[in-house]
């Protein structure tokens, strides 16, 4: 699992962030000032930092400066409401990778953020999974042995999903918004039978059906 570290003194904002990379699989750490992220960087290393600029006792440009010169090399993205075009290449030059300006698109920051752990190499690239099955992330197979079992983009669409979210409930509505695109229709049958695609690999027990609530994917 991926770790971030978020900078940010909007209190609402901050949840909003943690709650939405929560939701996407990640694991959030939360700091309203830049000594605090020094605090929590010293004490452990993380994936990707997510950085305000004006917050409160050491600023985002200069705590990423102190960063870098302590050779801290994580990828960084900036989130700011500044559009001073000397700010941003202040930005730049303190070592940030990306910025993105508020209010910010949530599902452009998942993109920003997976593009940059990809590139750095930090993305992880198989998931290990029972009975020597392997989930390729990056080219989206699930292998068994060295054997592709082949499953269609929807089933894959759908094992993603649940990789994601492994042991927490999966709403019906999230697996309509991961499977379907707004324009395009879909049923309550597929959504059946793509979940009892993944039983038939998995194990009949290994997705539990929380009626009236969603599914849960349990390994």
């Amino acid at each position: 699992m991926n770790r971030i570290l978020i900078l940010e003194d909007d209190e609402l904002f901050l949840e909003t962030l943690e709650d939405f990379l929560n939701d996407e699989g990640f694991e959030v750490k939360c700091a309203r000032d830049g000594e605090e992220v020094l605090d929590y960087c010293f004490k452990e290393k993380y994936d990707l930092y997510l950085l305000d600029i004006n917050v409160p006792k050491i600023s985002g440009i200069e705590l990423l400066k102190r960063l870098r010169h302590a050779d801290d090399n994580t990828p960084t993205i900036y989130l700011t409401s500044h559009k001073d075009k000397h700010m941003l290449t202040n930005g730049f030059l303190s070592g940030c990778d990306d910025y993105l300006k508020k209010p910010v698109d949530l599902d452009e920051l998942l993109l920003r953020i997976n593009s940059l752990l990809k590139r750095s190499g930090k993305l992880k690239k198989e998931i290990e999974l029972p009975n020597d099955m392997i989930f390729d992330v990056e080219n989206r197979r699930l292998l068994k042995g060295n054997e592709d079992l082949n499953l269609t983009s929807k089933v894959i669409d759908l094992l993603e999903l649940f990789l994601a979210k492994r042991e927490t409930i999966v709403t019906k509505d999230m697996i309509i918004n991961s499977l379907w695109s707004y324009n395009e229709e879909y049923s309550e049958g597929s959504i059946r039978v793509y979940i009892n695609n993944l039983k038939k690999i998995f194990g009949k027990d290994s997705i539990k059906n929380l009626k009236g609530i969603g599914y849960k994917f349990e390994l």
